[in-house]
């Protein structure tokens, strides 16, 4: 029976059994799509990878992202996550400063950071933000997240649909406890989205500013239930549009936006740093990272 082999990272950590799980097949040649989304919602991560040969001459791979309900046009953790296990599998030596994959959305870039020991740090360039409708609904939008409507503070900047290659709903929240109250009504919420002209299954990223020992510019959560995910431990997909939001709502200075960071998950048990760089200003945003890091805690293989 033939045997396909992965490797489990955790993602945007250095500490097993912290960050965002994820599942890397260095060679998902011969797999049709079926099985790669079959496989995914067996692995049960928030995503699963399969590298497959380039597709076009300006890439390096073709890389194909799954969660357990649906294809990803592009993500986060899977490509920095997937670039720490190509460097341990040889593929990316260490002379390399880029590596391009091929992703859904065309071809996504990755710098990297090598150390003695082997790659420190990776960052992915995403595509340049693109701003969406806005919720400004404070208490249509609490209820279906069992808040207040006095704990989405919406004076300075309401709820916007951002995205840099995937769409969230980014919704500011006023404190780190509030963020840690969530509690989402799927039916609710699906309601009020469509009552505001939005996907029904628009993901939902959360996050406050509030301050924290852990020193981290935000505090926040993902939800989406419509891609299979009902909580994700860090998501970088989404971290590429909170950095632009908040760049360009003036909530973090462009001066200070080369090192914002996201510290996601810590409700759930496996906390996350996130590291964001947006280059430019409020009125023209000219290039958007997220990097972390990613540790290797053990490999298999699947009999299919």
């Amino acid at each position: 029976m033939p045997t396909h082999r992965y490797l489990h990272y955790d993602v945007f950590t250095d500490r097993p059994l912290e960050g965002n799980q994820l599942a890397v097949f260095p060679d998902g040649r011969g797999l049709p799509t079926e099985a790669m989304q079959a496989i995914a919602r067996e692995m049960n991560f928030s995503e699963t990878t399969f590298v497959l040969p380039a597709e076009r001459p300006d890439t390096d791979v073709r890389m194909r992202i799954f969660t357990p309900g649906a294809e990803m046009p592009m993500a986060g953790h899977p490509t920095i996550g997937s670039t720490f296990a190509l460097a341990h599998e040889g593929v990316i030596g260490p002379n390399r400063r880029t590596f391009v994959f091929g992703l859904g959305v065309g071809p996504v870039e990755v710098e990297l950071e090598w150390e003695q020991a082997g790659l420190a740090f990776a960052w992915m360039t995403q595509l340049r933000p693109t701003f969406g409708p806005t919720c400004s609904n404070a208490a249509g939008l609490a209820a279906p997240l069992g808040l207040e409507a006095a704990d989405l503070p919406f004076g300075r900047a309401a709820a916007q649909q951002v995205s840099c290659g995937v769409p969230f709903l980014i919704v500011p929240v006023a404190s780190r406890h509030a963020v840690d109250a969530i509690v989402v009504d799927l039916r609710s919420l699906r309601a009020l989205l469509v009552r505001e002209g939005l996907d029904p299954d628009l993901p939902v990223f959360v996050f406050s500013l509030e301050p924290g020992a852990d020193g981290a510019t935000a505090y926040s959560r993902m939800f989406a239930p419509g891609l299979g995910v009902q909580e994700d431990p860090a998501t970088g997909s989404a971290s590429g549009p909170l950095g632009a939001y908040l760049v360009r709502h003036h909530l973090v200075a462009a001066a200070d936006a080369q090192r914002i960071v996201s510290a996601q998950g810590v409700r759930m048990g496996r906390p996350s740093r996130i590291t964001i760089a947006i280059d430019g200003d409020a009125e023209n945003i000219t290039r958007v990272r997220i990097g972390g890091t990613a540790v290797l805690i053990g490999e298999g293989q699947l009999r299919l």
